[in-house]
């Protein structure tokens, strides 16, 4: 139980100088702490792990002077499914959308606070279920329609749906019960029970900005091609297989306090282009037509970190790319199979291979820098050993043949991996693993989009994906039973991990909820539901004709500070 409520006011100066808050938190798990800290009357309660901070990856500051005018292009692998915010589970996606709206909260990496945005202040009750924020005023859409609090009410109702199926929204939001519009700039949420991670899920400029339910109806299914928001960018048009495109949004005057530039961003446009080969892109870059190049692989990042006319910019991604397994597949049913193809592979010869040292080794499901992360995973994860492998395949009776692949019954192992072009080398380091202990592997490439509906279905045997979060409650998405169908990829239908889930998302004292995430670890690893690889290094590269570019803590990227040189 609380012993007081929280409160929390926004710096609305425009100054982004430091203010008062409620407490200090780090962005892996902000509403955990900020909860937490003060349940226990603590003040200053701060984590020893800090978080990517956007300051690191900016390079020297810039001398000249800022100048309006002129477009970004970007390039990135892959393309948009919607840009409903609601409806996609696609980084990509959000990459885009975070640029059109904004949160609830923001995250300062530079304070570790989670400080009110679009909310002026905000207050939660002593017993942590009814969340009170007051409306920023002067906030409006891109088509002038005023911020309002029956909009956020409106809007989040639509996330939480059963019509609108949000993959993402729904289950970010899914711990209200109610909400209440007393007024226009009075937004309350009424939640089941406490809630850990809903205040950092609150902050995600993406998935949790305000969507307008009337510009949703006036475009009827169209709205996933023509969004709008609140944010600092317009959608101006997208033209499929090729490029978004973004415009400034001259009403902006409500930026959040990281921000020097209070108004509207100085660029005139932002472009977005899908380039899925990494060669072409870069080529792109060196050529001009590019200004940036996202999600460039550290092989090919080096040679431009000594290249006076880029600079590059790094952060460790904030989560695991993984291989998942369905376990209502036939072969991969039995756990011992699941275990050797754990045992089979080679974690640091990938990580050498593919990211050429640029990331670390995942043992399970949370990367290394996310609270809830197991420190003595190590001791029982997985260890790379062919010899064991072997012995648990023949245990279950796979046998080899003739032509060194392993039979059962008549039936060959024999496995799809369905994939991304971009894990291609990845792909073929891990089919070569599995071949040595008998097991032949078939390998599918996929657009992002057809591989999360594939996966969704459950019509895969085995996939690779990765994901990127800020708090241990990812793993209801990819790993409760309610989420089969949606998130949960691998169907795991375990009653002690729905328990532990549950339960994790609810309690607030922190050493309670490690310890919890910390059985959910022991449960993944010993039932081998999947074989996580790495989390890897995030590489872009801008030309310095581009200035002020941020990473953003969590998606993409911040322009609000950028400005673009005259050729």
């Amino acid at each position: 139980m609380l012993n007081k409520e929280i409160e929390a006011v926004a710096d609305l100066t425009g100054s982004g100088s430091k203010r008062k808050s409620s407490s200090h938190t780090n962005r892996v798990f902000a509403a955990l702490l900020l909860i937490a800290c003060l349940m226990v009357g603590l003040i200053g309660c701060s984590s020893s792990s800090a978080p990517n901070k956007p300051d690191a990856a900016e390079g020297k500051a810039d001398e000249a002077k800022p100048a309006t005018g002129g477009e970004i292009t970007i390039g990135m692998t892959e393309e948009p499914d919607t840009l409903d915010v609601q409806k996609s589970a696609m980084l990509a996606a959000s990459i885009v959308t975070s640029q059109l709206g904004g949160g609830l909260v923001y995250y300062d990496p530079k304070t570790n606070e989670v400080k009110p945005y679009l909310a002026e202040s905000y207050k939660i009750s002593a017993d942590g279920k009814t969340w009170t924020f007051i409306l920023r005023s002067g906030v409006t859409f891109h088509d002038g329609t005023p911020l309002t609090a029956t909009v956020y009410k409106q809007s989040f109702e639509r996330a939480l749906a059963p019509e609108t199926a949000a993959p993402l929204a729904g289950q970010m939001l899914s711990s209200i019960a109610s909400i209440d519009a007393p007024d226009d700039k009075t937004l309350v949420l009424h939640l089941k029970e406490p809630t850990a991670p809903l205040l950092t899920n609150l902050w995600d400029p993406s998935t949790m900005q305000p969507v307008s339910v009337e510009a949703v109806k006036k475009a009827g299914n169209d709205y996933g091609r023509n969004p709008i928001g609140v944010g600092p960018w317009k959608f101006r048009s997208w033209k499929p297989g090729e490029s978004i495109t973004l415009v400034r949004n001259d009403a902006f005057n409500w930026a959040d306090g990281l921000a020097e530039n209070q108004g509207p961003p100085r660029p005139d446009k932002l472009n977005f282009k899908f380039i899925k080969d990494i060669q072409t892109m870069l080529a792109a870059l060196e050529s001009g037509t590019l200004d940036i190049a996202m999600d460039i692989p550290a092989k090919d990042a080096k040679k431009y970190k000594d290249n006076a006319a880029y600079t590059v910019l790094e952060k460790m991604r904030s989560g695991v790319t993984f291989i998942e397994m369905n376990t209502e597949n036939e072969i991969l049913k039995d756990v011992n199979v699941r275990k050797a193809l754990n045992l089979a592979v080679n974690k640091e010869a990938i990580l050498k291979g593919v990211l050429q040292g640029e990331g670390e080794v995942a043992d399970g499901p949370l990367p290394s820098s996310m609270f809830g992360y197991d420190p003595a995973i190590k001791q029982y994860a997985y260890k790379y050993n062919v010899e064991e492998a072997k012995q648990l395949l023949e245990a279950s009776g796979w046998q080899l043949n003739a032509q060194g692949i392993r039979e059962k019954d008549g039936k060959k192992l024999s496995l799809t991996l369905t994939s991304l072009p971009k894990f291609a080398q990845a792909n073929q380091l891990f089919q070569g693993m599995l071949k040595e202990i008998g097991v032949e592997l078939n390998i599918q490439l996929l657009e992002i989009a057809t591989v999360l509906e594939v996966a969704g279905n459950g019509k895969f045997d085995l996939a690779m994906l990765y994901y990127v979060d800020n708090d241990p409650n990812i793993l209801y998405t990819l790993m409760h039973s309610s989420q089969i169908g949606g998130g949960n990829h691998s169907r795991i239908n375990s009653k002690e991990i729905d328990m532990l889930l549950e339960k994790g998302k609810a309690t607030l004292e922190p050493v309670e909820r490690q310890k919890l995430y910390e059985q959910v670890q022991k449960i993944a690893v010993d039932q081998a539901y999947w074989i996580p690889l790495y989390t890897d290094k995030e590489f872009t590269i801008v030309n310095k004709r581009v200035h002020g570019v941020k990473l953003h803590p969590l998606l993409g990227f911040i322009f609000q500070d950028s400005w673009v040189e005259a050729r």
